[in-house]
Formats: structure tokens, sequence, C-alpha cells
């Protein structure tokens, strides 16, 4: 598969060295410009590029969103028309300014990047695990105590590719529902977020919420 991954802090590059490790082939970018990434790509293999941002995108079957929420204004809404696309932002205020969609508890982020994204499938996911976990914490399938990532959105055969690329690098996905209610539960402060957990671990602790315990 080709994925396109915009943005090359500590989330980029680290999910850019698991999908290549995994066989796929990755162009990965930054504001910066492709020359700034040319070490980088060099390290991972001939499977990885360095691409501008809108080539990037056009480039992947999936492309990943590994920028700070507030950059949603700027992406490359042409090129992710149609495209399965993986939100891993969070919303900080005090970082992206203040939405009061957002701190009412109105929408999410990822409502609001889809929004701003017309025909993308936006899939929420990665957003609850520190990337310093998500580069060596993946376990091979079915083994005991595997690590899981949940996973939201509106698509479902947008839901199961990206379920399929999270167990292709060592973590069960768990799908916590539509955009809107799933992304609630993904999002900082949750019962889920930035927790180490197993699939039953998510499953419990989001029973749990959900019953207001």
């Amino acid at each position: 598969m080709r994925i396109g991954i915009l943005g090359s802090g500590h989330i980029g590059r680290t999910l850019a060295a698991l999908w290549v490790w995994a066989g796929h082939e990755v162009a990965l970018s930054n504001t910066r410009g492709p020359d700034t990434l040319r070490e980088v790509v060099e390290d991972l293999g001939e499977r990885a590029h360095a691409m501008t941002a809108a080539d990037a995108a056009a480039f992947g079957d999936v492309v990943v969103l590994a920028v700070p929420f507030i950059r949603y204004r700027d992406l490359p809404v042409e090129q992710l028309a149609s495209k399965i696309v993986i939100d891993t932002s969070n919303y900080y205020p005090d970082r992206d300014g203040h939405f009061d969609e957002l701190d009412s508890g109105e929408s999410t982020s990822s409502e609001v990047i889809a929004a701003a994204l017309p025909g993308a499938r936006v899939v929420k996911a990665i957003n609850t695990m520190y990337w310093e976990r998500l580069r060596a914490a993946g376990q091979p399938h079915g083994s005991h105590g595997r690590l899981a990532i949940p996973i939201a959105g509106d698509d479902a055969e947008a839901k199961s590719v990206v379920s399929q690329l999270l167990d292709e690098i060592g973590f069960d996905p768990v799908d916590t529902g539509s955009l809107r209610d799933g992304g609630r539960r993904q999002q900082p402060g949750s019962a889920i977020y930035n927790v180490p957990l197993t699939r039953a671990g998510i499953e419990q602790r989001l029973d749990a919420a959900s019953k207001g315990s």
C-alpha cells in the first residue's frame, strides 16, 4: 500500500519507519520541504520517499495527518478528497487557540477536520498513544498483553483498512464508534487517552465511562 504522511515529527517519522518495515511504500513530508528529509528517507530505504505535502497526499492510498490540529487549515484539500485520512492530532487550546464548538463539546476536532476536507474518509487513530510507546511496544498478532489503539470514524471500509495497518505494526485496533461519539472517547482527558491498554482494557474503560463510573 502507498501511504502519505503529512508531518515529520516524532509521530510522522515513527509511523513512516513502522510501515516501511511492514512492507509498505511511504512518502514523508513537512513544511520545510523534501530536501530536509533526504537523510531520513535514505535511512529507511528504497520504499521511503521525501515529498511536498501536496505530493505526499496525492501519492497515498492512505494519508496520515501527523501535524498539530490547528494546521488543518493548511492541508492540501484537493489531493485529500476521496482518500482515507488518518487523523492523529489532538486539540490543545493552549497551543491551538480556543474553538468555541470544541470547548463546549458541541463538536470534536476530527469533525472539524473532516468538515474542512470534503470527500475525505477521516478516521481518528493513534492520537491516544505516546510516540515512544508506538515505536517500541508493538507485538505480533495474538501476543498476550498486546496493546491496542482505538479508532473512530464514519466509513466502515476506511476503518477496516486502518485496522489492518495498525495490526501490521503490532497493535490491536478497537473501534470506538463514529467520528463524533468515538472521537469524544479518544480525546485528551478521556479514560483511554495516553494510557497503555490492551483491547480488553480499552473496552472495560469505555464501558465504565459510559455508565458514569
